[in-house]
């Protein structure tokens, strides 16, 4: 599944075959096509680019600024909203000019009216995608807005929509393919609103939530859709740029479509709740859409304000899943026991890596890390980037042509490593 609007969960088994092969070619074509791009761990992992608490009795609060021609004495006033009364109206009202439209521009060459690209050097930035975004923070002569990677990855230039219906630049300050979490800065003066944000962690099932953005793109901006949080503490695994991860998510049935992705989902107290970000569409599936908790996003937000990335745990390889692979070439060629039924396989190893200074190998099967068992990639990632930290020493058990064995490594930063 990917970070998409539009999530298919078909997914193709690799079937066995009979036919013997030998090691080097296939690994070589299975490398190309499933390692490729690879997934280098730290370990190395939406858009349509167009391509979500107990229910509150407290106040909830939205800071508005009145301005002035100096952005740091902007004057701050905060108007209290009873949960209790609120209708979904009024919330939309305070809201809604924390609400932006995301809009990301890629060069695309101009050529002649025969298409003549060659003859022209010039080049035009166009709309790749487009999305929604919600104005957290405020600070000094900066507004911060939250949204998906996946509706900036790849931009060269990203301009928002306020409000009003201005258009202004806004800078990248940081972003993570894993989490799906992107920050935006815009100029200070362009921000009259700040949401708030609450406590993903007090959602209960069946609590009423409105989802905001702009579904389809501007023609339909600051959509409103209603519906309740179908579930908490879901978890979703994803395919991102960064690899495949398993994303804790809410789960809600109101509309999420394409362009609604980075928009908030909010609570009847009026709070940022989550990050609206995918959902499931296939036949006959109706109104499974799913938000990033508003808990996970803010210290990824703060981390990207720090340092513009997420750093995390390195070990240095390319993985590949071993359902990806024949029966019979687990058995046959790497000489795998019958009872080793889950792991996951190093594709490549990084020159100057943990990995490689520890002695990890092509074909080793990772089964476990400090005792744990993994069973895919995914988990991998996931126990590595939450259980572990840069400088520590972890311990791998491995399979190496049927023989089992631990190595241990000490794990870096990736940018200590990868330049």
């Amino acid at each position: 599944m990917g970070y998409y609007d539009e999530t298919d969960l078909t997914r193709e088994h690799v079937k066995p075959t009979k036919q013997k092969k030998s090691i080097k070619p296939f690994f070589t074509s299975l490398l190309s096509g499933v390692v490729g791009g690879a997934l280098v761990l730290g370990v190395t992992t939406y858009t349509n680019q167009q391509e979500e608490p107990k229910v509150s009795t407290d106040n909830a609060s939205v800071e508005t600024f009145e301005q002035t021609d100096d952005p740091d004495s902007a004057v701050v006033s905060t108007e209290k909203l009873s949960a209790s009364s609120n209708s979904i109206a009024d919330i939309v009202d305070s809201v809604s000019p924390a609400i932006v439209g995301i809009t990301n521009l890629q060069s695309q060459n101009s050529g002649d009216i025969f298409g003549n690209f060659s003859q022209r050097s010039d080049s035009e930035s166009v709309e790749s995608g487009t999305g929604s975004g919600v104005i957290f923070k405020k600070e000094g002569n900066a507004g911060y807005v939250l949204t998906n990677n996946h509706v900036i990855e790849g931009a060269e230039s990203i301009q928002v929509t306020l409000f009003n219906g201005d258009k202004v630049e806004a800078e990248l300050v940081g972003a993570d393919a894993l989490t799906d979490i992107a920050v935006l800065k815009i100029d200070a003066k362009h921000v009259t609103v700040v949401a708030d944000v609450g406590d993903s962690a007090a959602l209960r099932t069946g609590e009423d939530v409105i989802a905001i953005g702009n579904p389809l793109g501007e023609e339909f901006t600051r959509t409103v859709t209603q519906g309740i949080i179908s579930g908490v503490d879901r978890t979703i695994d994803v395919t991102t740029s960064d690899g495949n991860w398993a994303l804790n998510v809410i789960q809600t049935d109101a509309a999420i479509n394409p362009g609604n992705s980075g928009g908030p989902l909010i609570n009847m107290s009026g709070e940022v709740i989550g990050i609206n970000s995918l959902k499931i569409s296939e036949s006959g599936v109706e109104g499974l859409g799913f938000a990033i908790p508003s808990n996970d996003v803010i210290p990824i937000a703060e981390e990207l304000m720090k340092n513009g990335k997420i750093q995390r745990p390195f070990i240095g390889v390319g993985l590949v899943e071993m359902s990806e692979v024949p029966e019979y070439y687990l058995r046959e060629n790497m000489n795998l026991p019958e009872n080793v039924k889950e792991g996951v396989i190093v594709g490549n190893v990084s020159p100057s890596s943990p990995a490689d200074e520890a002695g990890l190998k092509q074909q080793d099967v990772i089964v476990a890390m400090n005792g744990e068992a993994l069973s895919s990639a995914s988990e991998l990632r996931k126990y590595l980037y939450t259980e572990t930290k840069i400088g520590e020493q972890v311990k791998l058990t491995v399979y190496r042509n049927g023989k089992k064995m631990d190595v241990t490594l000490k794990l870096t930063n990736r940018d200590a490593t990868n330049a």
